[in-house]
């Protein structure tokens, strides 16, 4: 892998770590399963007017945009509405790997290795050594909604290869037309349109200034340009050099958290998170699929990493 590509991939690292930053100031302003519609409404009218259909079957798309889309980001954005700090947001989504791996096992019938195995038991200690330091129910549910996005992010993740689309950052750009109606629709039956309202209102003052740029940092640097680089690094280069990067989110995640808002992590999350990482990289490095499923239906690696 050239030092040209290794740079890029650790610019995708940082681009999606500071994510988790934009999505917070995004949050201060607007409820976030509106959050989560708006975000995805402003990839998907350009998407459906420019970008040409990924020639993937209609189920798969739908299956990733539920997963990928809706589920990953109305949890993440609910956790961290509720009071999960970015940095910690950044490194607990990391468990959607672990998870994507017994989801295939179990969908794909793919074969679980006894590493595979030992990586995610590491991977769920480490989190459960976050999970004892946030013991009390106000500060461990906001961990538990964004475990829940992990799992969401990991159905999409097996939908994405089982659609093995000809273009991956045409799928998705495409799976951004899956979100806005149904977390709009979300949205007006729990957040109500008063809040909605207030928020959209008021988008062009001053106060609002840093919900809005976070939110064209998350669309236009999160995904256009992060997913960009990122497809186009697993296209010239082998996957298991490239993926490894994505470790560096929550790296990344942790720093920018702690320049931009203070936050400081305790030693708990510290030492979970590392564990955590430990798992992951134990867990993803050994994969190697091994799926029985039509020929038609063979998938092929993931291209989408971290994406906050």
């Amino acid at each position: 892998m050239p030092l040209r590509d290794r740079l890029l991939a650790g610019l995708v690292a940082l681009l999606w770590g500071v994510n988790f930053v934009a999505i917070h100031f995004s949050l201060e302003h607007y409820p976030p399963f509106f959050l989560v519609g708006l975000r995805f409404l402003v990839l998907a009218i350009p998407t459906a007017l420019f970008v040409k259909w990924p020639g993937v079957k209609v189920r798969w798309l739908l299956g990733y945009g539920l997963g990928f889309g809706i589920l990953q980001f109305a949890f993440l954005y609910a956790g961290m509405a509720t009071g999960m700090p970015p940095g910690l947001a950044s490194l607990v989504l990391q468990a959607s790997a672990p998870f994507t791996v017994v989801i295939a096992a179990v969908w794909l019938r793919e074969r679980l290795t006894l590493v595979q195995g030992v990586g995610i038991l590491v991977a769920v200690a480490g989190l459960g050594i976050i999970a004892a330091e946030r013991a009390g129910v106000s500060a461990l549910l906001p961990v538990i909604l964004t475990l829940c996005g992990a799992l969401g992010w990991a159905f999409g993740n097996v939908c994405s290869r089982q659609a093995n689309p000809v273009s991956p950052l045409g799928l998705t750009l495409w799976m951004s037309v899956v979100p806005p109606i149904p977390m709009i629709g979300l949205s007006l039956l729990i957040e109500g349109p008063e809040r909605i309202w207030s928020s959209v209102s008021t988008t062009f003052t001053l106060e609002a200034l840093p919900a809005v740029l976070g939110l064209l940092y998350t669309v236009v640097l999160g995904t256009i340009v992060g997913s960009g680089i990122w497809v186009t690094l697993m296209k010239r280069n082998p996957s298991s050099r490239v993926a490894p990067f994505s470790m560096l989110v929550p790296v990344a995640g942790f720093i920018s958290a702690w320049l931009i808002l203070g936050e400081v992590p305790t030693a708990g999350d510290l030492l979970g998170g590392a564990v955590v990482v430990a798992g992951v990289l134990v867990a993803t490095l050994a994969w190697r699929p091994r799926a029985r499923i039509p020929a038609d239906l063979e998938p092929e690696e993931s291209p989408t990493a971290t994406a906050g």
